[in-house]
């Protein structure tokens, strides 16, 4: 197991699944102690015990982002379980139904709204003065290729995730004093919904997947959960305020 967080205090959300889960992993691996959060116990217990396996700390904690109160006890179990925070993966996303513009309605605004951008504000909000206390901390966000686009059909979806990008780049500038970095990945990732979509589009999917250099979709683990662990580690500490693009070169920008 890799050590150069060691010492450190790690918070995913969304830890039950997908890339919560690799990413939980991977800061475990590199030495970490993790707690992951998520709205499915059975998913925590079984992440849980993966990080355990290979010889870490993790404890779980039952919520939902989009409620204040459910993140201040993830906050608040991070303390109490190892005594602060260092290291914030705001990573939890509910999804819901593509729509097109002029079919998208409150119900849909607030699955991905609530979850997303408003979780992320509630998360970084709870976690500001405990990674403060520890003389500062890293906080990683996430935004998406498709959000920057502006791919059809998936309006909520880029509201949210652009919405994430501008808070981060003001928490950037308003905590930098603190220091507290807050950084943001836009990954190309085989999730849960990308995997959907290469089975129900087979043909979109293979158009999409002809737009990426790379040629590949990464992979969670090996592609996505190394690099976030990476912007936890001292190697990065100069660096805030900036979009990550791990999308195999989609988006290549001058």
């Amino acid at each position: 197991m890799a050590a150069e967080l060691n010492g450190k205090i790690a918070l995913v959300t969304g830890g039950g699944q997908g890339l919560g889960r690799a990413v939980a992993l991977e800061l475990a691996r590199r030495g970490a102690d993790v707690v992951i959060s998520g709205r499915t116990e059975s998913k925590l217990i079984a992440v849980a015990a993966e990080i355990e396996a290979i010889g870490a700390k993790v404890a779980t904690v039952t919520g939902d982002v989009a409620v204040r109160s459910d993140v201040e006890r993830m906050i608040a179990a991070a303390v109490e379980h190892f005594g602060g925070l260092d290291i914030l993966v705001n990573n939890a996303q509910a999804m819901g139904g593509q729509k097109k513009l002029l079919d998208l309605d409150d119900e849909a605004l607030e699955t991905y709204f609530g979850s997303g951008a408003r979780g992320s504000l509630y998360c970084m909000q709870a976690a500001h003065p405990v990674l403060a206390a520890r003389g500062g901390g890293c906080i990683i966000n996430f935004g998406s290729s498709t959000a920057i686009t502006g791919d059809p059909t998936f309006g909520a979806y880029v509201m949210t995730k652009e919405a994430i990008r501008g808070l981060s780049r003001v928490a950037a500038r308003e905590w930098g004093r603190d220091n507290i970095r807050v950084n943001v990945i836009c990954p190309a990732a085989l999730t849960k919904s990308a995997e959907t979509f290469r089975d129900n589009h087979p043909e979109a999917y293979g158009a999409m997947l002809k737009t990426v250099p790379l040629r590949r979709m990464g992979d969670e683990s090996a592609d996505i959960a190394g690099a976030v662990a990476s912007l936890c580690g001292d190697d990065w500490s100069y660096l805030t305020g900036a979009t990550l693009m791990l999308d195999g070169g989609r988006l290549l920008f001058p």
